[in-house]
């Protein structure tokens, strides 16, 4: 077996924590990450721990019909990188990138490319391959992002994957720092802009209608500013009162999400913890902002045509952003989970 070390980068894995310590979000909109330097830091750190030249970095992520989108592309030309893609599939879960990862990463221990590989990432359903890869005669060095607080050490990394690697290294925390920078914030103007838009009366003249998209100057090709009508076609969703422990909704409200094909109607909280539902409130506020400070008033316009359903991408953030906060499964539970949704609703009626 080659004295070499190869790396295998679950991109949606360090993408959200980075991007999560940058912004308080994982919503990819809301932060920039300077690739090269954090692809470069990646390399030192595998470097100074085995001693060894590395074969290249597998970057393993997903896109629209596992097409390279201008960012992977970016990625992919970086010297010693190769970019690996599985798809999105219609309801915003990667499908295919565990295997590929899992596949390539006990393809290359069988060839006796590599000895020792190091694994950036935290999903215990690698865990066989894992075992596998160690079986054919490969160290497999698991390199995390620091977390002093947890059990573990480091952030996001399941009990399950843990136990089954040779080592667990960290990548610094000052790395992290530069590489991930928050890119979005709310902007008061942008704000105006799309309150006009969103809340206008039924009644507007259309003169008035012409003056206002003129305003918001939409680049060429891009669609056009939906009007006060579209908008209004459906009622604003009138959320329940916010639960705790002790309150309960005068009504019900039905309440939908996107990661099941079911409805649900929105009751009491039940005995749900009162710290976490302040976390989750304050998560399903946060990701809306974020959201509406970086979105097109295309984007706005769909969003608002399908409501009270969240698009899949969306929902995904929110309980990405929540268990980062209060754990997994805390995140499961329906009461969590409805109030991230209904926070984001409200917060969203209150920009626009």
């Amino acid at each position: 077996m080659m004295s070499q070390s190869a790396i295998f980068v679950d991109a949606s894995f360090l993408l959200a924590i980075g991007g999560h310590r940058a912004s308080g979000t994982t919503l990819r909109a809301a932060y920039t990450v300077n690739y090269e330097a954090l692809i470069e830091g990646i390399l030192k750190t595998a470097k100074e721990f085995s001693g060894l030249e590395n074969l290249r970095i597998y970057w393993y992520d997903a896109a629209k019909d596992a097409i390279f989108t201008d960012q992977h592309k970016r990625i992919g030309l970086i010297p010693g990188v190769k970019v690996r893609l599985g798809r999105i599939s219609f309801n915003g879960e990667q499908k295919g990138v565990d295997l590929k990862l899992g596949l390539d990463l006990v393809g290359i221990a069988r060839n006796r490319a590599a000895s020792v590989a190091f694994l950036v990432s935290g999903d215990d359903d690698l865990a066989e391959a894992v075992e596998e890869a160690q079986d054919l005669g490969m160290k497999v060095v698991l390199i995390g992002v620091e977390k002093a607080d947890h059990r573990l050490g480091v952030a996001s990394v399941a009990e399950h994957l843990a136990l089954r690697v040779d080592s667990i290294i960290t990548l610094p925390e000052e790395l992290i720092k530069t590489a991930f920078v928050k890119a979005v914030s709310w902007d008061p103007e942008h704000a105006t802009q799309t309150a006009t838009i969103a809340n206008a009366p039924e009644t507007i003249k259309a003169a008035k209608i012409s003056t206002e998209s003129q305003l918001m100057r939409p680049k060429p090709g891009a669609p056009k500013p939906p009007t006060p009508a579209l908008l209004n076609q459906r009622p604003k969703f009138q959320s329940p009162v916010k639960a705790t422990a002790s309150t309960a909704p005068a009504d019900y409200q039905l309440v939908y999400s996107s990661t099941q094909q079911t409805s649900g109607f929105a009751g009491a909280a039940g005995t749900g913890d009162p710290s976490a539902m302040d976390v989750a409130t304050e998560v399903g506020s946060s990701v809306a902002r974020n959201w509406h400070a970086s979105t097109s008033q295309a984007e706005l316009k769909d969003l608002l045509a399908d409501r009270p359903l969240l698009p899949a991408e969306i929902d995904r953030v929110l309980l990405k952003d929540c268990a980062q906060r209060i754990g997994e499964w805390r995140t499961d539970l329906q009461d969590i989970r409805r109030a991230m949704r209904v926070a984001f609703w409200e917060q969203l009626d209150q920009l626009t």
